[in-house]
């Protein structure tokens, strides 16, 4: 009889539902990490209204949202919290220092939200999505296009982060015998103005540096760079597929569904402090020959060579 009822109040405890949030820096609707991230959990045993409720909020990248998203999920009680944009990231931190969170930026280090990747110390934890990729990026435009001898460099301003990027991209540029210039570009407004600027100083190619401005009208964007016929290098496949010239970066898809592992361990019980952060090992570089095709372009075969997918 005892072992009956016993049975019958286990049975009638109700599963805990895990609540997490996730901050977006672009629109839920061009954002590419919340469908990875979820099936990373899906993977795991979550499914979402038995056992997990994810909260999202997107500051569609405007920064001046950020902070008012982040109170506003903190104060939904969610158990952690997970972001791929750095600024979020530290108005989280800021705003509760004792809530964990699980991040996927470009440098935890050196934005200083974390002490170590071996070591993070706080309550931050997650995926370093950065690594120093501007010169294989310059190497393979120059492979592609032997007498290149300048290329635009398109980044946002207000993402702070951008400018260590560009840095680095600079150092390899000068090995490579190649002028970089840096355009501005903080609005949609301003891609036709910087676009005429790189045409204007007869720039060969271009580079854009990631940032939710660019994911949010990459359409847009890439629309512009066909129509000038200007060859684009892309850190990821997403700006490929509708449009980009070509890619090379690192799986994003795959560092999303790595960060559902980090929120699985917190939500077990780790604390974000004891969990080494990874850094990225898989990349790939993705050509686009209908797009070569649409500005002329012939892509030479040990580049194609290379690739890991072409889109024909």
């Amino acid at each position: 009889m005892l072992l009956s009822l016993s049975l019958q109040v286990g049975a009638q405890q109700p599963t805990k539902v895990h609540r997490i949030g996730f901050f977006e820096g672009a629109s839920i609707s061009e954002s590419q990490g919340i469908e990875p991230f979820r099936q990373g959990l899906r993977e795991l045993g979550y499914v979402e209204g038995k056992n997990v409720s994810l909260e999202i909020r997107a500051m569609e990248g405007k920064p001046d949202r950020i902070a008012p998203l982040i109170t506003e999920l903190i104060g939904s009680k969610v158990d952690v919290i997970f972001t791929p944009n750095t600024a979020a990231a530290h108005a989280a931190k800021k705003a509760n220092p004792s809530m964990p969170f699980v991040i996927l930026v470009g440098d935890p280090v050196g934005s200083g939200l974390v002490t170590s990747l071996a070591r993070p110390g706080g309550n931050v934890t997650g995926l370093s999505g950065f690594v120093e990729l501007g010169g294989k990026r310059l190497e393979i435009l120059k492979d592609t296009l032997p007498n290149l001898t300048r290329v635009a460099v398109f980044w946002n301003p207000t993402n702070a982060s951008l400018e260590d990027q560009i840095k680095e991209t600079e150092t390899a540029a000068v090995a490579l015998g190649i002028k970089l210039q840096p355009l501005e570009v903080g609005r949609p407004e301003d891609f036709e103005i910087a676009f005429k600027s790189a045409l204007r100083e007869r720039a060969g190619a271009l580079i854009a540096l990631r940032n939710p401005l660019f994911i949010n009208y990459r359409k847009e964007f890439l629309k512009i760079a066909v129509h000038n016929r200007l060859p684009g290098m892309y850190d990821d496949k997403n700006f490929v597929e509708p449009g980009g010239l070509m890619s090379y970066g690192t799986d994003r898809a795959d560092l999303f569904r790595r960060a559902a592992i980090y929120v699985d361990k917190i939500l077990k019980g780790a604390k974000p402090a004891d969990l080494p952060l990874e850094q990225p090992t898989k990349f790939e570089l993705v050509i686009n020959l209908k797009t070569a095709k649409q500005i002329g372009l012939t892509i030479p075969p040990n580049v194609l060579a290379r690739a890991d997918t072409v889109i024909r």
